[in-house]
């Protein structure tokens, strides 16, 4: 089976192949003999046609790529093309943040259904934000509280002591702020929040284990892949690579197991085929990461697995069911 693939990722020149999953993608894709596009998300369009799927392009082009840091990759001569008529697969890889900017995407890509296979799902996408979609299975949670009101942060900082602080749909470790018992500038703080962003925040105890690492255990169309531990910096509390953190082998507890049974198959259903989950400690699920999952190089590094492969695996099967 020869697919034609186009990949809606950030610049190519920007990313380092040494750790980025969409580039192991791209490569995996290659090597099975899949034509490979590559396209940013801004040139994304839609045109009405008559018809309510209207006509969706975009300005691409065919890439080659290569594990060479530097000369990394080669592209053809970029053109408008319809992601209906010249392509069969559809990677959603831009970087968040996730914001209406990324939701109207989605939504755009969402009117492919039925003619091209777009992976993950993005109506699904919007559905299960990183921070939201784990809601719903806070029984594996720690104590959270989302809120954007200054009373109700200090109630739960009164409450928990020594708390974490975040943006509800940051990435990448990005402004997380550990706040001591005190709660000196949970005030100040709030209002920089406030400031910043529209939405309620998260807050959460922060997690003494963190120490024992931060796992990102990656699921392919529902099932177990692999894991990796992740370890802050010296000098951090966030253990995100992004952030100069560290990674090691790992394995799954039996509560993370837990985990995994118990959100598999609605991962499966709802067409999310490359999901990252968090889990602090071995007990603690803090998310569930769809729009443009990571950390699947390590993984393969350190267990000798072909992840991006298993996901290609489960791509090529539910396009063969379209």
């Amino acid at each position: 089976m020869t697919l034609r693939v186009a990949v809606q990722m950030d610049p190519l020149e920007s990313i380092k192949i040494a750790g980025d999953s969409s580039f192991a993608l791209m490569l995996s894709a290659q090597e099975r003999g899949h034509e490979v596009w590559h396209y940013d998300v801004s040139s994304l369009a839609w045109q009405s046609d008559g018809t309510p799927a209207g006509k969706i392009t975009a300005h691409a082009a065919p890439v080659t790529v290569q594990r060479v840091e530097g000369d990394h990759f080669s592209a053809g001569e970029r053109r408008r093309i319809d992601l209906a008529q010249d392509i069969d697969v559809i990677l959603m890889r831009q970087d968040p943040p996730f914001h209406l900017g990324y939701i109207s995407a989605a939504f755009l890509l969402d009117r492919l259904k039925g003619t091209t296979l777009v992976i993950n799902d993005p109506r699904e996408v919007v559905n299960a934000p990183e921070k939201m979609f784990v809601l719903d299975y806070a029984r594996f949670m720690p104590p959270t509280m989302i809120a954007r009101h200054l009373d109700d942060l200090k109630a739960f900082q009164q409450e928990h002591g020594s708390v974490v602080i975040k943006p509800l749909h940051g990435n990448g470790g990005k402004a997380i702020f550990r706040l001591d018992a005190d709660g000196t500038n949970l005030s100040a703080l709030s209002e920089v929040f406030d400031m910043t962003w529209p939405e309620p925040h998260m807050i959460q105890p922060f997690l003494p284990e963190v120490s024992e690492g931060d796992k990102r255990i990656v699921l392919v169309d529902g099932e177990f892949a692999g894991a990796i531990n992740r370890f802050p910096g010296e000098g951090e509390f966030r253990s995100n690579l992004a952030q100069g953190g560290h990674a090691e082998s790992a394995t799954l507890t039996p509560r993370e197991e837990e985990i995994c049974t118990a959100m598999g198959p609605e991962l499966k259903k709802r067409g999310l085929v490359f999901v990252g989950i968090d889990v602090i400690g071995g007990k603690w699920l803090t998310e569930i990461n769809v729009t443009s999952p990571t950390g699947i190089v390590a993984i393969d590094k350190f267990n000798g697995t072909d992840t991006a492969g298993l996901i290609w695996d489960a791509i090529e099967r539910r396009h063969a069911a379209m």
